[in-house]
């Protein structure tokens, strides 16, 4: 069998060997995080067929290669190298996975403005998809130099903003590059990032009603051409879109909203032991934090003291991947709530007859008619959901029949 990887730093964030085994069994695919007084005798010890290269040795990996492909070279950028024959050859098979994203969003570039932020490897590649896909000015902002964060504003009339910077990404979720708001003209925002599915820069601009992508096709893209240079046959091109449904279906938390006492904690931990996905019920984690009772902390603290504890717990677990969450009844009121629900979960809505509700040990339920309170949220509710479930008679029936419907989703 054999032996490819991914090296960069850091790798934590990697979902590069789930995709790699559902591409290929020829191969066995490892992370190696490699520092950088790492990296060269890394390479030269030689001890593997193929790797995968990401952040930051994209352009450095280029300085210990014997045979560059034209396009790598072109772009400056090295993602993929194979060994043949005792040489090492490089390539980029980012260029084919940023040219299937825009492929697949269907975004027209055509003699227009892009803005792209970063200027590493993976830029490089960007700038000339784009100017091979027939794109018009197309201005690299960095750091320093001429075109800058703090000079941005210059540049408002861009029509496509493309993200290739870490900035947003896990574990630093909540992160953005840049505002929105200096740019009056955006029509599309492409973020490389694909952990999590939805970067606040992305959100931010379906708040503004501006089309937005992620990278995990790009990914799944570049994956399959390097998992073709590393067996030496040709994919299916389809692969692509069934891996990447199955990746996203897999790494995006399932998300349980719904009025107080409906059942998204009981139908919670039965997910869980149906799917094997952690369970985290952010009541339950709010009262380990705190060492108290829910009504206690309402008593003692307040309602905004406990609305703050609910929105630190929530937002550090949503940022995971693969998870089971069911948040409080009352967290949907908080805009930073449902952003970072809507990050990387798909959102359930749980239902039941009001008046089947459990009411006991929560604080608001008892202290305001029930109705007034879902009618409340409600609208809230419905705007937030992938998908509406009403519960049947057992928790059994229920999860049973919810699995059944999240497949077809």
């Amino acid at each position: 069998m054999l032996k490819c990887g991914l090296i960069g730093n850091p790798l934590g964030h990697s979902y590069s060997p789930m995709i790699h085994s559902l591409l290929s069994k020829e191969y066995k695919y490892d992370l190696f995080e490699l520092k950088e007084d790492e990296l060269e005798s890394f390479i030269r010890a030689g001890d593997f067929d193929g790797v995968n290269v990401t952040i930051p040795y994209k352009v450095k990996i280029m300085d210990y290669l014997d045979i560059i492909s034209d396009n790598a070279k072109r772009i400056g950028s090295v993602n993929t190298i194979v060994r043949k024959n005792g040489k090492l050859y490089g390539y980029n098979t980012d260029y084919y996975g940023f040219e299937t994203l825009l492929v697949k969003s269907g975004v027209d570039i055509s003699n227009k403005k892009v803005l792209v932020l970063g200027s590493g490897g993976a830029s490089r590649t960007v700038k000339t998809v784009l100017e091979d896909k027939g794109a018009g000015e197309i201005i690299t902002v960095s750091r320093s130099g001429e075109n800058n964060y703090s000079n941005i504003a210059v540049h408002s009339d861009c029509k496509i903003l493309v993200n290739t910077t870490p900035v947003g990404m896990y574990p630093d979720s909540y992160s953005s590059p840049v505002d929105l708001s200096v740019f009056e003209k955006l029509e599309c925002v492409i973020d490389i990032i694909f952990n999590p599915s939805k970067t606040s820069l992305m959100l931010n601009a379906e708040k503004k009603a501006i089309k937005a992508f992620g990278g995990l096709t790009m990914l799944v893209a570049q994956a399959k051409a390097a998992s073709d240079l590393f067996t030496g046959r040709n994919g299916n091109d389809f692969a692509v879109d069934r891996i990447e449904k199955k990746i996203s279906k897999r790494m995006k938390n399932i998300i349980l909203i719904g009025m107080p006492g409906v059942g998204k904690s009981t139908i919670g931990r039965f997910l869980s032991e149906r799917t094997g996905r952690p369970f985290y019920d952010i009541d339950s984690e709010i009262e380990k934090e705190e060492g108290r009772s829910i009504p206690e902390i309402f008593k003692n603290e307040g309602e905004e003291y406990f609305r703050k504890i609910e929105t630190d717990i929530l937002l550090k677990h949503a940022k995971k991947s693969g998870v089971i969450i069911s948040p409080g009844g009352g967290a949907v009121l908080s805009q930073k709530n449902r952003d970072a629900m809507r990050q990387n979960g798909t959102i359930i809505f749980l239902t039941k007859d009001l008046e089947k509700l459990s009411r006991r040990g929560r604080p608001i339920s008892m202290s305001r008619p029930i109705e007034d309170i879902y009618n409340e949220r409600l609208p809230i509710y419905r705007e937030l959901a992938d998908m509406t479930f009403e519960l049947l008679e057992t928790p059994y029936r229920s999860t049973n029949a919810l699995i059944k419907k999240m497949e077809m989703l």
